[in-house]
């Protein structure tokens, strides 16, 4: 939890860094947030410490890469270990990203990449080695992200408009 308020300023720094972080400098977000360079930089160090900004990564393209299979896999695990399972799910060659589901009976989304079907099927084998049962695998074409519309200031002014 963050030990300060996400403030205009913040969201920002966050809107930019989530646009296009390797590409924007300190001083281009000051410009946009009407602050200082030195006070961007601050907020970055104390955004990272308070964990809001959890790291920095690429946004590749798995099939591009050679991996053309990028496959979501609904699993069940127990409540009580389905949280502490998550460091060993990350842990299986061609796992890429879990999310720990609260409602519904599928409660871990495990996102496996591969290069054949036989990747991908021993990623499920793991997962059942593990206990888990693999309740759903849904093939994905296309993965796409945008920032978070209400870390930008020109859409949180039109929505209050």
């Amino acid at each position: 939890m963050a030990s300060r308020e996400i403030d205009d300023v913040d969201r920002a720094i966050l809107y930019a860094l989530q646009e296009d972080a390797r590409n924007v400098s300190s001083g281009d977000i000051a410009e946009r947030a009407g602050t200082s360079d030195s006070t961007v930089r601050k907020r970055i160090r104390r955004l990272e410490s308070d964990g809001v900004i959890k790291g920095y990564s690429a946004n590749v393209d798995y099939q591009r890469s050679g991996y053309p299979l990028r496959m979501l896999l609904y699993c069940t695990a127990s409540i009580p270990e389905r949280g502490d399972l998550i460091p060993d799910v990350l842990a299986i060659d061609g796992v890429v990203s879990v999310q720990e589901l609260v409602t519904g009976e599928q409660n871990l989304l495990v996102t496996a990449v591969g290069e054949t079907d036989d990747d991908i099927t021993s990623v499920a084998q793991e997962l059942l080695d593990m206990g888990l049962t693999v309740a759903d695998e849904v093939l994905v074409r296309t993965h796409e992200t945008t920032p978070f519309g209400q870390f930008d200031a020109e859409t949180r002014t039109e929505d209050n408009a």
